[in-house]
């Protein structure tokens, strides 16, 4: 089996951009290096909304990604930068990404919101989020 992760983000103001995009990158080359890391890709989606798409080979490898280097780091200040934040997980058993719809789908039945100090209306709505603006120049595919 393998453990998928996928997160939603929107950053809520312009000026949260560049130290967001940097910060991203970081955190997407840091999980492309990471041991047990199968994919990554981010997605670029409209209103300021990130998606990120991650296979691992164990939820021990993914949990040990998130809990070091940039990506701990990064994660306290998403609150502040973040007005909408969402965060799903299961397993599957092939270890292709799911599709960008399906994922849509998994983050409304069984994701959870993460905390944020700014929520929008859609993440106080239980995460009602539309589905993402999927073309290939919006993806970027690390691993």
């Amino acid at each position: 089996m393998f453990f998928v992760s996928l997160t939603r983000l929107r950053v809520r103001s312009w000026r949260y951009l560049p130290a967001f995009f940097i910060q991203a990158f970081r955190s997407a080359q840091q999980a492309k290096s990471a041991e047990g890391s199968l994919v990554v890709t981010v997605l670029r989606d409209a209103h300021n909304t990130f998606w990120t798409r991650t296979v691992w080979n164990s939820e021990q490898a993914m949990k040990a990604y998130m809990l070091s280097g940039v990506h701990r780091q990064v994660m306290r200040r998403l609150p502040q930068w973040c007005d909408e934040a969402a965060v799903a997980h299961w397993t599957q058993e092939s270890p292709q990404p799911p599709s960008w719809e399906e994922a849509h789908q998994r983050l409304q039945q069984s994701g959870r919101p993460s905390k944020v100090n700014h929520p929008s209306e859609a993440h106080r709505n239980n995460l009602s989020i539309p589905a993402p603006l999927i073309r290939p120049s919006n993806e970027l595919r690390f691993k």
